[in-house]
């Protein structure tokens, strides 16, 4: 079997070289004259999968070791009968830490408490979700707007109206639709960014589109009192550089880009295709997980809660050295902006997740033990 695959995937020796022969090219560079005698074609976000790319190739099976699939056009495989798979959840945690590591910095630049704020989650799939929880179980007060999961499930669900109405914070977690009955392209448009209450602070780790640039950025020319954080762009690899100049924080599309969450897409997509070949698989992740440079914190039970929280997410992530290594390549023409911003992604350090971290507490202090759990990492009593 002939594979190809974008080259920052990890792990794809260990994973698939007993099916077959791989071809690594950049995810950008994966053509048509690439994939025509390939058999097995396995991507990441930046790869777009059509008709164009496929039609006339020996492709039947197609993996995405990320949780989005905007894309992939999901039509023309099931047209072609080609077996597609993708990895939802894989990095949903590594989200989750970049969102949280991106309060604590807005919190600490604006004097503000995380607990008196309110936070408005749209989306609420396997990242929003997994936010949502985490920030009830900190006792924030979270509002979450999910349209599709409404119609399907009812629940607890508001409008985008109400979270507009009455939120301080905003955290993005949509898919990219552009048509449908929910499309979410430019759902926060001209309109609804000049909604945003005074102090508002909007986070975007979903898709670059779901924001309009052009408006935020003309919004940030005149209302300084928005705090932005931007993980995705519209035509990412190619930044909207004053629009990066006026966010708080900016990221190179990195925000689920922990090794854990990585590692976990690979190995979804290996066993989707050991599933469809009908094999059993051999290749276990947990023989091939690394091990984490810091795996225990020990807290005395006395600690602020206050600047428990913040030690803990910030020993396993913070957001800034992100923001200063984007804002130092977005120099020069935009070819090379363009390359920069792919050369971050390819040369991403390691990153853990919080959820592997071991706090041990010595003392008995109830409230702060609630706060480890809350985070996700898990509580040991000494």
């Amino acid at each position: 079997m002939r594979i190809v695959a974008d080259e920052n995937i990890p792990l794809l020796d260990e994973f698939f070289a007993g099916f077959g022969e791989i071809q690594r090219l950049p995810g950008r560079g994966i053509d048509a004259a690439a994939v025509a005698e390939a058999e097995l074609l396995l991507v990441r976000s930046v790869t777009r999968v059509d008709q164009a790319l496929l039609q006339g190739s020996a492709v039947k099976f197609v993996g995405t070791c990320t949780i989005g699939t905007d894309h992939l056009d999901l039509d023309y495989f099931q047209q072609a009968g080609i077996t597609w798979a993708s990895a939802p959840g894989c990095n949903a945690r590594g989200v989750v830490d970049y969102v949280l590591g991106s309060l604590l910095v807005l919190a600490e630049q604006q004097g503000a408490d995380l607990a008196s704020r309110t936070y408005g989650v749209i989306g609420a799939g396997q990242v929003g979700s997994r936010l949502v929880k985490v920030l009830r179980a900190l006792g924030w007060r979270v509002l979450v707007c999910d349209p599709p999961r409404q119609a399907a499930e009812g629940g607890d669900f508001v409008s985008l109206q109400q979270v507009l109405d009455e939120c301080d914070v905003i955290s993005l977690h949509t898919p990219l639709e552009r048509g449908g009955e929910h499309p979410t392209r430019h759902l926060f448009d001209q309109h609804r960014l000049s909604a945003l209450k005074a102090g508002s602070w909007l986070i975007n780790a979903s898709r670059g589109a779901v924001v309009d640039n052009r408006a935020l950025r003309e919004l940030l020319l005149q209302r300084g009192d928005l705090q932005v954080v931007l993980d995705v762009w519209e035509g990412e690899p190619q930044v909207d550089v004053a629009l990066a100049g006026l966010c708080r924080i900016a990221t190179p599309h990195i925000g689920g880009y922990s090794l854990d969450g990585k590692l976990r897409g690979t190995a979804q997509i290996y066993q989707a295709l050991c599933r469809h070949l009908k094999v059993a698989p051999s290749v276990e992740l947990a023989q091939l997980m690394p091990a984490a440079w810091l795996s225990t914190l020990t807290l005395d039970g006395c600690a602020d809660p206050a600047w428990a929280l913040a030690s803990i997410c910030r020993a396993v992530y913070d957001p800034r050295r992100d923001d200063a290594d984007f804002r130092r390549s977005l120099q020069g023409d935009a070819p090379s902006r363009r390359a920069a911003f792919d050369e971050l992604r390819k040369h991403y350090p390691m990153r853990r997740e919080i959820d592997g971290l071991k706090v041990c507490m010595q003392g008995d202090a109830p409230a702060l033990g609630s706060l480890v759990q809350a985070l996700g990492a898990s509580l040991q009593q000494v």
